[in-house]
């Protein structure tokens, strides 16, 4: 396959996974919704006249246009807001030398890879670490860290920068996005919704009292149970997800970036001083992990390979990444030599 070839299916894969994406968000809003309707609708349908009967679905109403309504957000206003909540601020006119030359870098790398310059944004972290976010290549933004601009030097801020100019060519940055804006949609939802529940418990709620007085419809109580089921795990699998997402990307993003700077020592160097870091990136937070070129508090799964990490860690190994680098770049050397 060519890498023209290669480029278009990654950019359709990653179309397809964001509307999937869409789709099975609002499917589980929904459920979540009508599902609550239908439970509280069938605990109430033996109540002696007079007393409420849930009737009129509107929790599921009211949840499916409020994933729709986060759905849009997330597309219009995610890239915005996950800038924001990093305290990060744009570069409008270099005022350093460090800036100047993030600001020369990010221009060469959108010429080698034949994109529009993203805007070039600075996070107010100590901790070296650098991300992208966006829709599309016209829409994005590169964010690095204080922390990375003074850490590395010209040509590996080059690789990183590359390997962000990765992610928005190949869509990535748009299907990661997404993921930033649900999961902390669904764990917000999780949240209000297990509130809602205890406050109903502890206030002996009408349904709890009904339910407990005449033991309760038996279909009722199982979907009640699957209900609150799913609130309870859809914050941990949204999050899963966005891990396996990011985690499947980054050695693409890597090689690629190899391609755009034709040094791919650069990026392992980068690589090593960012897994060399001793503090955690603090201003990103750990839905939005998966946006980072590293992991910005890796865990204990960070460094390992196989099933499990590849389910709960946001990254592959840093390791990993490097001695893949390392290769491509002996390669590279050894085709230079055979000409030379």
């Amino acid at each position: 396959m060519t890498e023209e070839a290669n480029l278009f299916a990654q950019q359709q894969s990653n179309r397809r996974r964001s509307t999937w994406l869409v789709i099975g968000f609002i499917v589980f809003f929904a459920w979540v919704g009508f599902g609550g309707d239908l439970a509280f609708g069938l605990l109430t349908a033996d109540d002696p006249p007079g007393s409420y009967r849930h009737v009129v679905p509107l929790i599921g109403i009211f949840t499916t246009l409020v994933a729709g309504g986060i759905c849009w957000f997330s597309w219009r206003y995610g890239p915005a807001r996950i800038l924001w909540a990093t305290g990060a601020w744009e570069i409008i006119e270099p005022a350093t030398p460090e800036q100047k030359q993030l600001v020369n870098v990010v221009e060469e790398m959108a010429i080698a890879s034949g994109q529009p310059r993203p805007k070039v944004w600075i996070v107010p972290d100590d901790d070296p670490n650098a991300f992208a976010t966006g829709r599309d290549a016209e829409s994005a933004s590169i964010a690095v860290t204080e922390g990375l601009l003074r850490a590395l030097s010209r040509d590996e801020l080059q690789g990183v920068v590359a390997h962000e100019m990765a992610h928005v060519r190949n869509l990535d940055v748009r299907l990661m996005t997404l993921l930033a804006g649900m999961v902390g949609a669904i764990a917000l939802m999780s949240d209000g919704m297990g509130r809602m529940l205890r406050t109903g418990r502890s206030g002996g709620g009408a349904v709890g009292g009904r339910s407990r007085g005449k033991g309760g419809n038996p279909l009722a109580l199982v979907i009640l149970v699957l209900w609150v089921v799913t609130l309870v795990v859809a914050p941990i699998i949204s999050r899963l997800l966005a891990m396996s997402v990011s985690r499947k990307r980054e050695y693409l993003a890597d090689a690629t970036a190899a391609q755009f700077t034709r040094n791919p020592m650069a990026l392992a160097s980068a690589l090593e001083k960012l897994a060399a870091a001793a503090s955690p990136t603090r201003t990103i937070t750990q839905g939005a992990a998966h946006l980072c070129i590293v992991d910005p508090a890796p865990g204990v799964m960070s460094s390992r390979e196989g099933l499990l990490a590849d389910v709960l860690a946001s990254h592959p190994p840093i390791r990993q990444r490097i001695t893949r680098l390392r290769g491509m770049g002996y390669q590279q050397a050894k085709r230079e030599a055979s000409v030379g």
